[in-house]
C-alpha cells in the first residue's frame, strides 16, 4: 500500500544535520551523514540492527552528544544552547520508544496526565481531563483510560505510548522501530496511526524501521543508512531499485517468499 501525499514545505527544514559522527570506543557507528527533515514530512531511515538509526534520533533528541558535525532543530544548533533551552527544545519534540516506555505501576489517565502537569503547570483539571480524553481518542483507545498497561496488548500498548507522546502537542515526532514485535494486522493499525498523526497534528516525522511494509506506508522519503552513511534516498521505488547487494535483501527479506 503506496503512501498518500503529504503537504510538505521543502523550503522549510525542521531537522538539519551535516558532518555527523558518532563512535563508541573504536566502533565508527555514524561516518560524517547530512540529512534534511522538512515540514510536514514523514521521512523513514532504513538500516541494519546496529548501524546507528537510533543512535541518529538519540542526538537529535539530545539524549547523546555527537563527536563531529552540526545538528540544528529549528534552526538551534544542539551543541550550542544550554541546558534549559535543550529542555525547552525537547518539549517540542515527541520520542516514541521502541518498548513505549509506559509506566506500568499507573493507569493509561495518569500515564498520560504525568508529562502534562509536568510541563504545563497551569491548567486546571479539567483542561487536563480534556486533553488526556481528547488525546486517547486520536489513538482510537479512549475505551482504555482507567486499565493499567499489563491489561493492553502490544498493539495498544504502542498506541498508548504513541498519545502520551502527543499529549504535549509536539512539532517532531521521533519513532524508534514502531511496528517491531506486532503482528501483520497491528502493524498495519500502527502505520495508519502514523500517517493520521501526520495529518491530524501536522507533525514531521523520523521512523526509524527495518519493517519494510512500515516504511512504504508511512514514508514520503526514505533514506538508507549504509556502513555510517545515507548511501541511498528518495522514494520508496528509487531507494530499492538497485542490484546493490547491500540493500537487496532488505527488499528480497520482506517480499519474496
Amino acid at each position: 500500500m503506496e503512501k498518500a501525499k503529504a503537504a510538505i514545505d521543502r523550503k522549510n527544514a525542521v531537522i538539519s544535520i551535516r558532518g555527523l559522527k558518532k563512535s563508541f570506543e573504536a566502533n565508527e557507528v555514524l561516518r560524517g551523514i547530512d540529512l534534511d527533515l522538512y515540514q510536514g514530512e514523514n521521512l523513514v531511515v532504513l538500516g541494519r540492527s546496529g548501524t546507528g538509526k537510533s543512535v541518529l534520533i538519540k542526538i537529535i533528541s539530545g539524549l547523546l552528544k555527537p563527536d563531529e558535525g552540526e545538528v540544528k532543530v529549528f534552526g538551534q544548533e544542539l551543541t550550542h544552547i544550554t541546558e534549559k533551552e535543550l529542555q525547552e527544545l525537547r518539549i517540542r519534540i515527541g520520542f516514541s520508544f521502541q518498548n513505549s516506555a509506559l509506566y506500568d505501576s499507573m493507569t493509561v489517565r495518569k500515564n498520560l496526565e504525568f508529562p502534562l502537569v509536568r510541563n504545563r503547570k497551569k491548567l486546571s483539571r479539567k483542561e487536563i481531563d480534556t486533553a488526556i480524553e481528547t488525546t486517547l481518542d486520536a489513538v482510537g483507545l479512549l475505551k482504555a483510560i482507567n486499565q493499567m498497561p499489563s491489561e493492553l496488548s502490544g498493539g495498544q500498548r504502542k498506541r498508548i505510548g504513541i498519545a502520551r507522546t502527543l499529549i504535549l502537542n509536539p512539532e517532531i515526532m521521533l519513532y524508534d522501530e514502531p511496528t517491531a514485535g506486532l503482528d501483520p494486522l497491528t502493524c498495519i493499525e500502527i502505520n495508519n496511526l502514523i500517517n493520521e498523526v501526520q495529518e491530524r497534528y501536522h507533525t514531521s516525522s523520523i521512523i526509524i524501521t527495518h519493517d519494510l511494509t512500515c516504511a512504504k506506508m508511512t514514508g514520503d522519503r526514505v533514506a538508507m543508512l549504509l556502513d555510517g552513511k545515507f548511501e541511498r534516498e528518495g522514494s520508496f521505488d528509487e531507494v530499492f531499485n538497485t542490484d546493490d547487494e547491500r540493500v537487496k535483501p532488505f527488499f528480497d527479506y520482506n517480499f519474496i517468499k
